[in-house]
């Protein structure tokens, strides 16, 4: 990879779960497959977690049937991302042929981690240790989520060395792929430069993304101090759909692809994702908000 090339992860799983009404089976794989031949080549599909909690994902295995035998215009296979956050998730995940590369939230909150996944610090850090592992002897890519990487409304201890101890420890472990996720909206593009900046350095060889939430209007100047920080590793998903239950404000959600996509391209990087691709996909993904949708739409970048 260039200096100034970028990986850009779409995720309509992150977008997806949260929606009341539930997308049908072949609505999903045609769209993830249709990303794909766009020339999306890393997405965050598919979660097996379950349906009880997120019945929006409880058909991951058969969308990935379908998932599975998609190709990007180059002719290879697409990175595709499915999230779990226990042993049993990892089981279905390994099991399930196209998912490259295995997820997991961990995080340096005690109390979203105890409320979100009933675990404790040390039962996390022993999935971690097993994703870890298990990813390895099975041929897939392991990426960690660390949440709450930007500061957290629980009123605990944070601060940059918590988060730069996590990533020695998880660099400790062999984890090569982390992404600081700024879980509930609130981190200013000031912050995220500042963290990024102050944790970039404690772990060479280890790959750090940022998954960003933000109201539309701040998202462009979150994703430019990331990048101007050294980050080349982005989430994002189009249209800005998902929104982020924890911020307490609607208008927080993932940070749309396109303001990622045209804010760096403004800056003459290069995104893999030209931009014929990139309004094909955005028109698809309003198709399928406005059926299945809700929310308050992002604004389109100039």
């Amino acid at each position: 990879m260039r200096e100034n090339d970028v990986t850009i992860i779409e995720c309509p799983r992150d977008a997806w779960q949260g929606l009341r009404q539930i997308i049908s089976t072949e609505e999903k794989a045609q769209y993830l497959s249709r990303l794909v031949s766009l020339g999306f080549a890393h997405i965050d599909a598919v979660s097996f977690v379950s349906p009880k909690h997120v019945p929006q994902m409880a058909d991951s295995e058969t969308v990935m049937r379908e998932l599975s035998q998609a190709r990007l215009p180059s002719g290879e296979p697409p990175e595709i991302i499915g999230i779990v956050v226990n042993a049993q998730g990892l089981e279905r995940a390994l099991a399930t042929p196209g998912v490259t590369t295995v997820g997991y939230p961990y995080s340096i909150s005690a109390y979203f981690r105890r409320a979100n996944a009933n675990m404790s610090r040390a039962e996390s850090r022993e999935l971690v240790e097993k994703l870890q592992r298990e990813t390895k002897a099975a041929g897939r890519k392991l990426v960690i989520y660390i949440s709450m990487a930007f500061g957290n409304p629980y009123d605990e201890p944070w601060g940059a060395e918590i988060v730069e101890d996590t990533l020695i420890w998880l660099k400790d472990v062999g984890v090569r792929t982390v992404s600081l996720a700024d879980t509930v909206g609130t981190a200013s593009a000031e912050a995220v430069a500042q963290l990024y900046t102050a944790v970039k350095g404690c772990i060479a060889g280890v790959e750090i993304g940022v998954h960003l939430h933000s109201r539309p209007e701040n998202a462009a100047e979150k994703v430019i101090a990331a990048f101007e920080a050294g980050c080349r590793r982005f989430d994002g998903a189009l249209t800005g759909l998902g929104g982020c239950p924890f911020a307490g404000d609607a208008l927080v959600g993932n940070i749309p692809t396109e303001i990622v996509l045209t804010t760096l391209a403004a800056r003459g990087v290069s995104t893999g994702i030209d931009t014929k691709s990139l309004a094909l996909a955005c028109a698809m993904t309003h198709e399928l908000r406005e059926k299945y949708a809700h929310v308050v739409e992002a604004p389109k970048p100039n």
